[in-house]
């Protein structure tokens, strides 16, 4: 197995490839991805490179603004110009895999933008079988500030666009025919979903659902990221609302589990997966 990419297997199907140096220009914010990403029955449910937003990448990390780096690809919004083209973007460097099994590995990624390493991550992936037409990915990440100064995460939503908190973990899913159903346990549609604080979110497709779970309590407290009209993603939002700090030397810490599933589950399914899936 290279240390260039591996494939994720559940009971010995591939259900996942991970690029872990992948080669791509400076403006996407170079980083290591999960695509394709599929169902057990083998349906994808990933995109690399769509052509509404060639910056989305699978399934990673993607943050906008880490002190005014760009580490998620694209135009950066600007307070009081909008969506700007600048020569600010960083790229996530993998330095090496702690472990690396069928099922998962462990990651060590450096995260550097003009010429400086800002943060260290250590990724940890691992992938387990749910039923016989479910599985997850249980995703986490931790960002260590190891610069001598404080620092801190922001979104285009922290930098004045309303709406746009995205940065953090991120999952650009299949865009079909029709846009995906996004639900809660108590909630439908994407306005209804977008922003709020749920214990899951869960975007069913044409045969395929996938559902969110942040499975710390700390990742809970972060509010999900959603489009479905435009292009169907979710994510969870690092800095919603004010500037996530990340003084130096200290460490940032998300959990994110998805169930990944054939056909279209309902609530009562989805939560039934998420229970099996999240250990307490």
């Amino acid at each position: 197995m290279s240390s260039e990419s591996l494939v994720l297997r559940v009971a010995g199907r591939p259900v996942g490839r991970y690029t872990a140096r992948p080669e791509l220009a400076p403006a996407l914010s170079p980083r290591p991805y999960l695509h394709p990403v599929t169902t057990l029955a083998g349906t994808a449910v990933t995109e690399l490179s769509p052509a509404d937003h060639l910056h989305h990448l699978g399934v990673g990390v993607a943050v906008p603004d880490v002190e005014g780096f760009n580490f998620w690809g694209g135009r950066t919004f600007v307070r009081g110009r909008g969506p700007t083209e600048l020569d600010n973007h960083g790229a996530q460097r993998h330095s090496a895999f702690q472990l690396s099994d069928p099922d998962g590995f462990v990651e060590e990624l450096r995260w550097v933008a003009g010429g400086t390493e800002l943060l260290r991550e250590r990724r940890t992936v691992a992938a387990t079988e749910l039923t016989d037409t479910a599985w997850a990915l249980d995703f986490t990440f931790s960002l260590t500030n190891t610069t001598a100064a404080d620092l801190s995460i922001g979104s285009p939503a922290t930098n004045g666009r309303p709406g746009a908190a995205y940065g953090g973990f991120f999952w650009r899913a299949r865009k079909e025919a029709e846009p995906p159903a996004v639900f809660t346990a108590g909630s439908e549609g994407e306005e209804a979903v977008h922003g709020s604080l749920a214990g899951w979110v869960a975007l069913a497709g044409a045969g395929w659902t996938l559902v969110f779970a942040g499975a710390t309590d700390r990742t809970r407290r972060d509010p999900w990221f959603v489009r479905t009209t435009e292009y169907p993603g979710v994510g969870s939002s690092l800095a919603h609302e004010e500037r996530l700090p990340v003084p130096a030397g200290e460490t940032v810490v998300r959990r994110v589990v998805t169930v990944v599933a054939d056909g279209r589950l309902d609530a009562s399914e989805a939560a039934a997966l998420v229970r099996k899936a999240v250990s307490p």
